[in-house]
């Protein structure tokens, strides 16, 4: 994609999604602003606080909203109210500013009614959503929605530099075994670099919401598999009943409560790993959307 001369502010350009987008953006030829609290790993740093400042896009021809408070925090007001300042707050302040520029809100598939089967569409019930995170996603692009951006909903994203799927993966392992619950299931991922280039393709896209993903699901056991020969882990797979893992994250959640610290496990957590999950990718591909990134990439990455 060529985007020569194309001003892109990028929110949210120093964490793991949004630097790679920033340097994407760059790469294609635009001039890029990183808003945020703190500098982009290119460009001009725009500082803001999407909990409580309007940001300035003065300049700016295009706006990919990538800024979230992310997680999976201990169930309660609180983590609402601050999940809700970010990616509900947050994205009304935005749209104060974007005026009508083209706007690309990163969501997520952590939008969609858990259950259900066969392939997810953009049509699947948005609500029901099991984490704080998941609900205020959702309230937030219903108004980046209403307002005519286009709206990208990943899922499980990964990559080099990722600060969550990877680090998850290997603290859970006991010993020489990394319990998962239940059988083995097929997952929708999504390359980083995939999302990149979705996110500067979607500005010429008609608004509305767009699923993006990699090429083909994956097998779980599969994935697993690999990154543990790929991190050179002697674990093996355990697998465990579904409902005893339940219990186990009720535990674990009611003991971080008590210690406020995160849970080392969560029901959201089994429930991303239990239950298979595969998004329908044709209303992106039917815009030009080509992922080309696959999870053997990312296995090579790890065992270079």
């Amino acid at each position: 994609m060529n985007l020569t001369g194309v001003r892109v502010a990028v929110t949210g350009a120093s964490g793991f999604c949004g630097s790679v987008v920033a340097r994407a953006a760059e790469a294609a030829g635009a001039r890029v602003w990183c808003l945020g609290r703190r500098p982009g790993p290119v460009g001009r740093h725009v500082p803001w606080d999407a909990s409580r400042q309007v940001p300035d896009l003065a300049g700016a021809d295009v706006v990919v909203h990538l800024a979230a408070a992310v997680g999976d925090p201990v169930p309660g007001p609180a983590a609402e109210r601050a999940y809700r300042a970010v990616n509900v707050d947050g994205t009304a302040r935005l749209l104060d500013a974007v005026g009508d520029r083209p706007l690309v809100w990163v969501s997520s598939a952590s939008v969609y009614r858990p259950g259900g089967a066969g392939p997810v569409d953009e049509e699947h019930p948005v609500d029901g959503q099991l984490t704080a995170y998941g609900r205020t996603k959702a309230a937030g692009e219903r108004l980046a929605l209403a307002a005519g951006a286009v709206v990208l909903r990943p899922r499980a994203v990964y990559g080099p530099g990722d600060p969550h799927l990877l680090p998850r993966l290997l603290a859970a392992r006991r010993g020489r075994w990394l319990p998962v619950p239940g059988p083995d299931v097929w997952l929708s991922l999504t390359a980083v670099e995939n999302l990149a280039d979705a996110c500067l393709a979607a500005s010429a896209w008609p608004g509305g919401a767009y699923n993006v993903a990699d090429d083909r699901p994956y097998s779980r056991d599969a994935v697993l598999r690999g990154v543990l020969a790929a991190t050179g882990s002697p674990a093996r797979l355990a697998h465990l009943p579904v409902g005893l893992a339940n219990a186990a994250a009720t535990v674990a959640t009611t003991v971080a409560r008590l210690t406020r610290r995160p849970p080392l496990l969560t029901r959201y957590a089994v429930d991303q790993l239990a239950r298979g999950v595969v998004l329908d990718i044709g209303r992106a591909r039917a815009r030009g959307y080509r992922p080309d990134r696959t999870f053997d990439d990312y296995l090579g990455h790890l065992g270079g």
